[in-house]
């Protein structure tokens, strides 16, 4: 009996009692077509894939070093006394981590039993289901409820579905060898009413659009392949009314783009792959007649492939709700590549396998072990890209350029993307550059300690809201120090960025995008590019940001960068005795206001040292302009956030303003040999003219180097590939067509 005495228990109770009524009904009334394996283990990982694995383990070394490693892991695991906690703590707490690490410890020992037929992993995951299977049937909410959707083992519903992802697999890998009174057992108290309470217990998320529906239908599906249970099978894949418009299949329709971008960007792609991949190796296996691999042109296949697009040097990009240390070599990555090679044999999968140097005692596992043996593993092709967002790929896209493919090559990414849903930013038309194996112009991510029980309970802390989301944080223009949509992600959510242009040349990678909803009666026009140049080492990013309004307004464009100052040309007052906030509220109120000073016409650059290179940010000034040194800080009496600097250029009033601006990477600074080269800027000179053009505007940036070379980058406001361009510069005639022109010599 379930020891439940609330009336909200009651509840809950009768309601899963109603629940497994209808489950059993449904099973006997419903017909799915599915192979019905009665032999297990059925599902991501088959009876035949544990005969490879025994028959040839002795050819594949780096299988047999897994499976040592693993061995090792798990026997430490198995001596230790068995611990299965009454929940208390919320993320990060003692009992939340003891329950993860006890079912990753399940699933392992699973695996290690069916590669070595040793029964002290069958006992000891027997014995652990056993153990779930007396407490599960005594838990109500858990005590320390997150506020959406609250769980029994833990303190929020996502982690239930991980924890039975990982569980179902787990009793899989040992259910043909349990009594028939263990299977009972287990499936009633345990299994049937964790897939319910994840379910029909929770309909706001089982059938909602976003990864925590993804990670409920993968547990519930998953277990109703191993159960031989048909409808949770259906309501996994169509919904929990089964109709079709929610479920797994409108998973993959809905929140992935044609080019396999994931709605809410690359830290949530790389956590939501893991219940698409895993799920989809189980619906695979037991019903390959969907071809689930193929479903919506293949989308997953493109997802995992994407992922490691969206990475520089193993690190994701850090946008939206990013926790900034997770890369390719996480275990979402290793099981999404491991799988993407078994189906397609791609020997550059190989190459990310090779590098996340984690193998898998799985038949997809194996076999990335055996194509490593044998030496077939070809570079991965990092390419410069446009990324489509949006299930039509409509909702904007992601921007990405690179420079060389080493670790000290350059990457930038403009964010052209569409809001993200909950976890997106307000931060229309930003960008981040990546040199040298860092990040150099920088995004927040979020603002939590992930699992760090003493940081707020490891909940995302307040200041995710209030500092991190908002537009101020990051690096595009915030206008009267109001967020893009108010700060309101829903209403955000109704408009993305257009995509003007995207082109990738030797000479020149460019894009360009325009949004006119961040701000009513006021529009953003963003070009960026990454231009090569003859004389310089490294290529310029060159950024062109147009603001237009109807009436006037203060317009600030913020920089934030991750370095040490070195120098600047402004003449800046310095508050070196008192510091006060920038301002008071959507994100203003942390920054202290460091230094300000005017950008008087013409050229002023800042540069700063970051590792062994140096950067150096120069910008056009007049109209006004402040360039204000800002560090956070203010108004964090906890401590919360990271101490990062920002320059901010703010425009105190203006009904339009063109903000010209080139970042270069140059020199090296050696500590060890106490030597500095090229330490100072070679831009000598940014010139910026508009209506330039013949008959129509366009934008004109000329660059002049210290070699005495020049160049000038035209934007014209026609984005058409096709139109006709005519420009009069410096005396010369120059005509070209498409929405832009890279022009050389420019100057007399």
């Amino acid at each position: 009996m379930t020891h439940l005495t609330s009336q909200a228990g009651l509840h809950s109770l009768l309601k899963t009692v109603t629940c497994s009524l209808l489950v059993l009904i449904g099973a006997s009334a419903l017909q799915v077509a599915y192979a019905q394996n009665v032999a297990h283990p059925n599902l991501t990982v088959t009876q035949a894939d544990i005969e490879a694995i025994r028959t040839q383990l002795s050819e594949v070394p780096g299988a047999q070093a897994a499976l040592t490693s693993l061995r090792k892991k798990i026997d430490a695991v198995i001596a230790l006394p068995m611990d299965v906690p009454v929940p208390q703590d919320a993320g990060g707490g003692y009992t939340h981590e003891q329950h993860k690490r006890n079912y990753q410890a399940m699933y392992e020992a699973g695996l290690l039993f069916q590669v070595t037929q040793d029964t002290t992993y069958l006992n000891f995951v027997r014995k652990m289901l056993l153990a779930y299977a007396d407490l599960y049937p005594t838990l109500g909410i858990h005590p320390k409820p997150k506020e959406q959707t609250p769980g029994k083992l833990f303190w929020q519903s996502l982690n239930e579905a991980m924890w039975l992802v990982y569980t179902i697999q787990a009793y899989d890998s040992v259910a043909s060898q349990l009594s028939a009174e263990d299977r009972t057992l287990i499936e009633t108290n345990l299994l049937r009413p964790a897939a319910s309470y994840l379910s029909a217990g929770q309909p706001q998320t089982f059938n909602k659009i976003h990864n925590h529906g993804t990670w409920a239908a993968a547990a519930v599906g998953m277990t109703g392949y191993v159960l031989n249970d048909q409808t949770l099978v259906k309501q996994a894949l169509y919904g929990l009314d089964m109709s079709g418009d929610a479920g797994f299949l409108q998973q993959i329709t809905q929140l992935f783009s044609p080019d396999g971008y994931y709605a809410e960007g690359p830290y949530y792609q790389r956590f939501a792959l893991m219940p698409f991949v895993l799920f989809a190796k189980a619906i695979d296996v037991n019903q390959p007649e969907l071809k689930i691999f193929e479903y919506q042109d293949q989308a997953l296949l493109k997802a995992v492939r994407t992922s490691i697009q969206l990475s520089y040097n193993k690190l994701f990009f850090g946008i939206n709700d990013a926790i900034k240390d997770k890369g390719i070599d996480t275990i979402e990555l290793v099981h999404g590549i491991a799988i993407a090679y078994d189906i397609t044999s791609d020997p550059a999968l190989l190459a990310i396998a090779q590098r996340q140097n984690n193998i898998l005692l799985t038949g997809y596992g194996f076999r990335v072990a055996q194509g490593l043996d044998q030496g077939l593993a070809q570079p991965f092709q990092y390419q410069s890209m446009q990324l489509r967002d949006g299930q039509a790929g409509d909702q904007g896209a992601l921007a990405i350029f690179r420079n060389g493919i080493d670790h000290g090559h350059q990457a930038l990414v403009m964010k052209n993307t569409s809001q993200g849903l909950g976890h997106g930013h307000f931060d229309k038309l930003h960008w981040l550059y990546f040199d040298n194996g860092n990040e150099i112009v920088s995004d927040y991510g979020a603002a939590r300690f992930l699992n760090i029980e003493a940081k707020y309970g490891g909940h995302y802390l307040p200041e995710n809201n209030t500092w991190a989301k908002q537009t101020v944080a990051h690096n595009t223009v915030v206008v009267d120090e109001q967020s893009h949509f108010d700060g309101d992600w829903q209403v955000g959510q109704k408009s993305a960025p257009e995509v003007r242009f995207f082109a990738v040349s030797d000479d020149i990678q460019i894009t360009s995008a325009s949004i006119a909803q961040a701000y009513p009666g006021t529009n953003l026009t963003r070009t960026m590019a990454m231009v090569k140049s003859a004389s310089l080492e490294h290529p310029l990013i060159v950024d062109i940001f147009k603001v237009t309004s109807k009436s006037k307004h203060q317009y600030d464009l913020p920089l934030h960068f991750q370095g040490q100052l070195i120098s600047h040309t402004i003449s800046a007052t310095a508050h070196t005795s008192k510091l006060e906030p920038l301002g008071k509220n959507n994100g203003y109120q942390y920054l202290w206001a460091r230094a300000q000073g005017p950008i008087k016409p013409g050229m002023s650059q800042v540069t700063w040292l970051n590792e062994n290179r140096f950067y150096t940010y120069s910008v056009l000034g007049g109209d006004d302009q402040q360039m204000i040194f800002t560090q956070l800080g203010a108004n964090d009496p906890n401590f919360n956030l990271r101490s990062e600097s920002a320059l901010i250029r703010r425009v105190k009033s203006a009904k339009q303003h063109t903000y010209v601006s080139v970042l270069e990477t140059h020199g090296e600074y050696n500590g060890t040999s106490e030597y500095t080269k090229n330490a100072r800027s070679s831009v000598v000179e940014l010139v910026a003219s508009s209506a330039a053009g013949v008959d129509e505007n366009i934008d004109v940036v000329t660059v002049t180097l210290v070699s005495g070379e020049s160049f000038s980058l035209a934007v014209a406001e026609d984005s058409s590939s096709t139109a006709e361009h005519t420009l009069e510069l410096n005396g010369k005639t120059f005509v070209w067509t498409g929405p832009y022109s890279l022009l050389t010599n420019t100057k007399n």
